[in-house]
């Protein structure tokens, strides 16, 4: 059976990494991205040209993002994914974990607000203040609040997986486009109000950032473990393996658990780091307000405290 349009998926050789990285663009995703970067150049250049500065880490996070799922979708990982559950696997933790935190890193939404044009006359709405319209909607509020996103995110591994729904999604290349996008999306979805570098509804403090991301890794881990522990293949699409490419049903899905296992840590650890080069910025952002106030006035909280404390030394007296 050839998988839904994706290249004679039944005539693919033993997989290798030279193989998976041969290209074999899916012109959907090809297009996103190209446009996608294309938009956010747009973005940069428009600032640079007014005088403004853009970050070069931001620039550079942004397009690694869209390059990762370039690297998954426009390759022939894409094509060995439809036939072997480990290497489609390899896809789904990149574009839901590792292509978020990078795109997210990029601050899209942060450019965007202050590349677009604001509309000439008040009232009128051009598409930034549809935007910042979207961005303070109650739909925003709902669909980035930790209810919502850290089951989200669970579900999207076992609701999925072990369920029809992940064969049916699987038996057109419509359906498999939408699987891929909604893994993007939830890994956006999932790791915006951890992030914080876009605005958005949802800011918690960042001790509870950390408890956010810390509360959704584990169940990638234990999806692993379940995978790995089957005594027999568990999702139908990948029982039957073409012969081919040589491998066994059951070993792939272990390898494929392996590979979920092991990847829930590596987002874990680059989050972790950037929350905590975010936190050390805003103390010292708080600091300089704190002793820029203190020059304009005199710093007259310190003064206060040195006349409360002489208050009380001269009621001791």
């Amino acid at each position: 059976m050839d998988h839904s349009g994706h290249g004679m998926t039944m005539d693919l050789p033993p997989f290798t990494l030279g193989r998976g990285l041969e290209w074999s663009a899916d012109p959907f995703f090809l297009v996103a991205c190209l446009v996608g970067l294309g938009l956010y150049g747009w973005g940069v250049v428009r600032l640079v040209r007014r005088g403004d500065t853009w970050s070069v880490g931001r620039t550079i996070a942004f397009v690694l993002g869209v390059l990762t799922v370039m690297l998954v979708m426009c390759t022939k990982l894409n094509d060995y994914g439809m036939v072997m559950f480990s290497v489609h696997m390899v896809q789904h933790m990149v574009i839901s974990m590792l292509s978020p935190i990078l795109i997210l890193l990029g601050a899209p939404i942060t450019l965007a607000l202050r590349a677009l044009p604001v509309a000439a006359t008040r009232g009128n709405k051009g598409p930034r203040e549809l935007l910042l319209m979207f961005l303070h909607s109650r739909y925003m509020r709902i669909i980035t609040h930790p209810a919502f996103t850290i089951p989200l995110f669970i579900a999207s591994l076992y609701a999925l997986y072990f369920s029809p729904i992940f064969d049916f999604l699987m038996g057109s290349k419509t359906g498999h486009i939408v699987m891929m996008c909604h893994f993007l999306a939830v890994g956006l979805v999932f790791f915006w109000p951890i992030m914080g570098v876009d605005p958005g509804p949802h800011r918690p403090g960042y001790l509870m950032r950390m408890l956010e991301l810390f509360a959704g890794m584990p169940f990638h881990a234990f999806f692993g473990i379940a995978l790995m522990m089957a005594s027999a293949p568990m999702v139908e699409t990948y029982k039957n393996p073409p012969a081919s490419l040589g491998i066994d049903a059951l070993s792939d899905q272990s390898a494929a658990g392996g590979i979920a296992w092991a990847f829930s840590e590596i987002p874990s650890v680059l989050v972790l780091i950037a929350l905590l080069f975010q936190w050390y910025a805003s103390e010292k952002r708080q600091a300089r307000r704190t002793d820029r106030a203190a020059d304009r006035d005199g710093d007259k909280e310190l003064e206060a405290y040195n006349a409360y404390l002489a208050s009380l030394n001269a009621r001791g007296r």
